[in-house]
């Protein structure tokens, strides 16, 4: 398998036996059997042809910024999308990479008096994952504004899909359910003021460095919000912050982030929200789904 995909794609860099925790926010997780870095739609859509054609399973990801990658990594094709990060602005819209940061998509917006995007300002993660979670902070969401997706099926084939199609709910669409990939998405928004959407952005991002544990590794919010309640003052009022099995430790500065104090490993972090889990239920009778998305292999114990 290594060899065959090697040989057949020698423009396009691809690793053996490569450890994700070099890509995830978290700083954790274990080996992709193989792991490619396509530069172009051509590229990922010839990948996952060759991997159909070998019954190798293939997973994509994007910043990694609400990721878990288990300890036992990831088998078959890992491609990571972030060589794809091209940012166009035609009128009122803006066509953005899978791989491009959200981060850089709300810097052009506002470079082009672009307004709508504003609350994507410090969002750490990629337009694929952004459209993948239906990301969202301080009021707004991706589906907003997002207009149409690009996506790869997993059968191969390119397709377009509209905003009426896209099934957004909280935290979901319909690239979830369809396990599509995302190659591009199309933001439409509105005309407006240049430095009134750069204070406005400049605000979100001083409110989100006061709560936030910007400055150590994290998977970003960990758990969804529970209806009629929020996740992080359940596990603040349960007398969980600080809490901490191995590297990992529920953030003293946030309750709703798990954060990497002492070289955690996956596991670590699986065991800290299994916790959070059981004892905010046990005091509270909320069940915290997680947010994060968790994927790959344990570690198989001799």
């Amino acid at each position: 398998m290594t060899v065959n995909f090697i040989t057949q794609f020698p423009n396009v860099t691809i690793l053996t036996d490569e450890p994700l925790s070099k890509y995830t926010n978290t700083k954790t997780g274990g080996p992709a059997d193989l792991l490619a870095f396509p530069a172009s739609v051509d590229e990922v859509q010839a990948l996952m042809t060759v991997a159909n054609a070998n019954d190798v399973p293939v997973t994509v990801i994007g910043n990694a910024s609400n990721l878990i990658v288990r300890d036992g990594g990831i088998r078959g094709l890992v491609m990571i999308l972030t060589r794809m990060a091209t940012i166009k602005v035609s009128g009122h819209q803006v066509i953005a990479d899978a791989g491009a940061s959200m981060i850089e998509v709300t810097k052009r917006a506002q470079a082009a008096s672009l307004s709508g995007l504003e609350f994507a300002a410090g969002i750490p993660g990629s337009v694929g994952g952004a459209i993948f979670m239906n990301a969202g902070a301080y009021g707004g969401e991706t589906s907003d504004v997002a207009d149409s997706v690009l996506v790869l099926t997993r059968q191969g084939e390119i397709k377009t899909i509209t905003r009426d199609d896209l099934n957004f709910g909280y935290r979901h669409s319909r690239v979830q359910d369809k396990n599509d990939v995302v190659l591009s998405a199309t933001y439409l928004l509105q005309p407006g003021d240049g430095q009134e959407i750069q204070a406005k952005m400049d605000d979100l991002n001083a409110r989100r460095a006061a709560r936030q544990p910007l400055d150590l590794p994290s998977c970003g919010s960990v758990f969804k919000r529970p209806t009629g309640y929020f996740a992080g003052k359940l596990i603040h009022d349960a007398g969980l912050q600080g809490h901490q099995i191995g590297g990992a430790q529920v953030s003293m500065k946030h309750a709703g982030f798990i954060v990497n104090v002492d070289h955690a490993t996956a596991t670590d972090y699986l065991n800290v929200i299994h916790h959070v889990q059981t004892v905010v239920f046990e005091k509270f009778n909320v069940h915290l789904e997680n947010e994060v998305r968790i994927i790959g292999e344990s570690v198989k114990e001799d």
